[in-house]
């Protein structure tokens, strides 16, 4: 087991109190956290994740009804459930003020005491009580066009006061934490309680609408905003000169943008966003740590950070280090059952989780009547469908599973949805199966499966949060606000469907690699421009795709391309160059002999240095190969990522594995050819290492042939912990297995 330390908070900023006269300008709050939270003598630094787990989310009132519970616990025990989630909401807790009533949740700890079972808090500050919103009144979330959302419902809690207030507003913020102290004094000390989940889902805010990047303009927020520029800039001229807002006279005139575009106070609105989000995150858990220095912090999100941190405001690089144990949602029901979709997700989570043990903390256990996939991919579960996903996540390296609802809720936008159990709480076709995942895993917790890490993969696709952004902010100026997330999804989806296993790196981990992959890095901080000059320069390989870097620092295009010493890092200059939605579908690029569409971008170069190694139809420059220090560059003047998100041609899916085998990668396992619906991963640890093949095909099964990577040595033996079948082991590395449809392998090395 990947042992846990206690949370480490980030210190984001530290703004000084407001001077005399400036309260209505500054947020009036101090902007700090400690970095190392005290814990208590009765603390474990694992709890709950000291063993493999698997439950759902129980209770969200109004459902179950109380008079199943009793019957309902006694089922989840003897079906193998060890842990289970509630949602504990503000609103309908602190009924007014000063007064927690949690006799609804009571009951859940006894129960959970009596069958074994732990219990989860997850804090639902998002649901406020409706006197708060008549108590302050501007606190209320506003949206970009200045209306303020009233208290609503969630569909999956039909209780109102959703999405909340602003918790940046100074009373609110004090009610919370009035709120969160009473619940961990009443819950610390009971002996089924697991642990804390916050802020679900970790989005901003907890709203159906479609739209969220155009929250929260409250005054309270616009205060925190001011105090954030004032930390990032200094002064109010140097943020008007950086803004080309010249008529400042005074803090108190600086305001959000409501518009977009891709401009400086757009894109620093949009990155403030972020922080001020994860700020509220790690705030909770300084409350929830100094009422209960004994319990975990947990937290969870939808694999958001690659597509969504514009509008959600999440970050998992930035939300895994503040708490003890990271998860992501990922249910078909909302995004069909692509297992490439599945994997980018795990291992995203994985890379975030850096080491420490994650879970999938809400997967898909049933159907769902209202999701708008076709019924064959995502709107209905079969029992194959949820053993191929449990099984994509736990080869991904995930210790735990819980499903969104243990059983359907009953009332509201999503009854029927997602249960392993029936409307009733009967058993069902999908809880046989859970159930023997659930006691299978268990058992496996004393072979030393759960203990073994995955292994790192073959290359790293580096995350540029910065140009994601900017292509956000200039897709909603114009351009196509998917053109990242569609890049780097396509890259990784190209790579996955080569059975080349690629891990998602933050520029401050690259050092750990020693191929990368650079997609749709049209905008790159002066900081990530440096590290990456500097890890080739000492022996790193880098596939970089078109106009690394074109943008620079405040959205400002650089006057030659490439510029900050990308050119010779690259041995190219620029030529000429076209940007735009729809030039992937007629200009193509030749590398190798075969055409490929372009992407997004369209960069010819002439020869500074490099070599040439591919063409457009115009003869110029498009691919260049360049030796630089200790290491060599591959640039390609398109974005063959975006281009195979729109266009999976076999020519560029072949492209893909022929980039891996030009930087000299060593794959961890080679399957043969006949396995193109395998998913292979390796686990290591100190009871051996542990080979996982899943096969997501749903009409056959497959013969594989897998080869391991000969720094893993030579094993003696094999043997097989689940899939119904024999391992034979030759040469030493060489492992044939046959899977079953939607189902896996998982063979035990020594």
């Amino acid at each position: 087991m990947r042992k846990l330390h206690g949370l480490l908070f980030v210190f984001l900023l530290h703004v000084s109190p407001a001077c005399a006269g400036e309260h209505d300008v500054f947020w009036p709050l101090e902007w700090a956290q400690p970095t190392t939270p005290t814990v208590g003598p009765n603390y474990d630094p694992a709890g709950i994740l000291d063993d493999w787990v698997y439950g759902a989310v129980y209770f969200r009132r109004t459902n179950p009804p109380p008079e199943d519970w009793v019957r309902d616990y006694e089922t989840a025990a003897a079906d193998g459930h060890n842990v289970f989630r509630h949602w504990f909401l503000w609103g309908a807790i602190e009924k007014s003020p000063g007064n927690y009533d949690f006799s609804e949740y009571d009951p859940h700890f006894d129960l959970a005491a009596k069958h074994g079972i732990k219990v989860i808090i997850g804090e639902m500050l998002t649901s406020a009580p409706e006197w708060a919103f008549a108590e302050w009144p501007d606190a209320r979330l506003e949206h970009r066009d200045g209306t303020r959302d009233h208290s609503g419902m969630n569909a999956a809690s039909v209780s109102g006061g959703f999405p909340g207030l602003s918790l940046n507003h100074p009373d609110v913020r004090a009610a919370a934490v009035r709120f969160l102290t009473a619940m961990a004094e009443h819950y610390r000390d009971h002996p089924a309680f697991g642990g804390y989940d916050l802020a679900n889902e970790m989005k901003f805010p907890q709203t159906p609408n479609a739209e969220q990047a155009d929250y929260d303009f409250s005054p309270a927020t616009q205060a925190k905003f001011r105090t954030w520029l004032k930390a990032r800039y200094g002064d109010l001229g140097t943020l008007a000169e950086t803004w080309n807002r010249l008529g400042y006279t005074d803090w108190s005139q600086v305001e959000a943008p409501r518009h977009s575009g891709p401009y400086p106070d757009v894109l620093d609105w949009l990155e403030f966003r972020v922080h001020d989000f994860h700020e509220q995150v790690i705030w909770r858990a300084a409350v929830l740590r100094a009422a209960d220095p004994d319990h975990p912090i947990t937290a969870h999100d939808k694999a958001y950070a690659l597509d969504q941190r514009p509008v959600n405001a999440s970050d998992a690089f930035m939300g895994a280090p503040n708490t003890e144990l990271y998860g992501f949602t990922w249910a078909a029901t909302g995004k069909g059952f692509d297992p490439w979709k599945h994997m980018h997700a795990v291992d995203l989570t994985r890379a975030a989780s850096d080491g420490r043990d994650f879970w999938h903390a809400e997967a898909t256990g049933g159907p769902r009547w209202t999701s708008a996939q076709p019924r064959d991919n995502g709107k209905v579960s079969s029992v194959a469908d949820l053993r191929m996903q449990n099984m994509l996540t736990f080869a991904g390296g995930a210790n735990g599973l819980l499903n969104p609802r243990w059983r359907p809720l009953l009332n509201g936008a999503l009854w029927g949805a997602y249960g392993f159990y029936a409307l009733d709480g009967s058993r069902t076709d999908r809880s046989a199966m859970a159930s023997r995942i659930a006691k299978w895993g268990r058992a496996m917790q004393h072979r030393g499966l759960w203990q073994a890490d995955p292994v790192a993969g073959d290359i790293g696709i580096v995350v540029a949060p910065e140009s994601q952004m900017y292509l956000y902010a200039y897709g909603e100026g114009g351009f196509d606000e998917n053109t990242y997330p569609e890049s780097v999804f396509g890259a990784y989806r190209a790579f996955f469907e080569n059975n080349v296993q690629a891990d998602w790196v933050p520029v401050d981990r690259i050092d750990r690699y020693r191929v990368l992959y650079l997609p749709a890095a049209i905008m790159l901080d002066d900081a990530t421009v440096d590290a990456l000059i500097t890890w080739v320069e000492k022996g790193g390989t880098l596939i970089s795709e078109g106009a690394p870097g074109y943008v620079g620092a405040h959205g400002r295009v650089g006057e030659t391309q490439p510029y900050r010493g990308l050119d010779a890092l690259f041995g190219v200059r620029e030529k000429y160059v076209e940007f735009g939605l729809n030039i992937h579908e007629g200009m193509r690029f030749e590398l190798d002999g075969r055409a490929h569409w372009v992407g997004f971008a369209h960069q010819e170069y002439d020869l500074a240095g490099g070599r040439e190694r591919g063409t457009f139809g115009n003869g110029t420059a498009a691919v260049v190969d360049n030796d630089y220090g200790e290491g060599r560059t591959r640039l390609i003047g398109a974005f063959p990522g975006y281009a195979f998100h729109h266009h999976q041609t076999d020519g560029m899916r072949q492209m893909f594995a022929e980039l891996a085998d030009w930087a000299g990668i060593e794959r961890n396992v080679v399957l043969d050819r006949a396995s193109d619906t395998v998913v292979a991963r390796l686990h290591q640890g100190d009871a051996g290492t542990f080979a996982w093949f899943v096969n997501y095909d749903r009409e056959r099964e497959h013969d594989v042939t897998a080869t391991l990577a000969a720094r893993f040595g030579e094993f003696e033996s094999a043997e097989v912990l689940w899939g119904g079948t024999d391992a034979n082991l030759a040469d030493g590395n060489r492992l044939a297995v046959t899977v079953r449809p939607q189902d896996a392998v998982v063979v035990h090395l020594r």
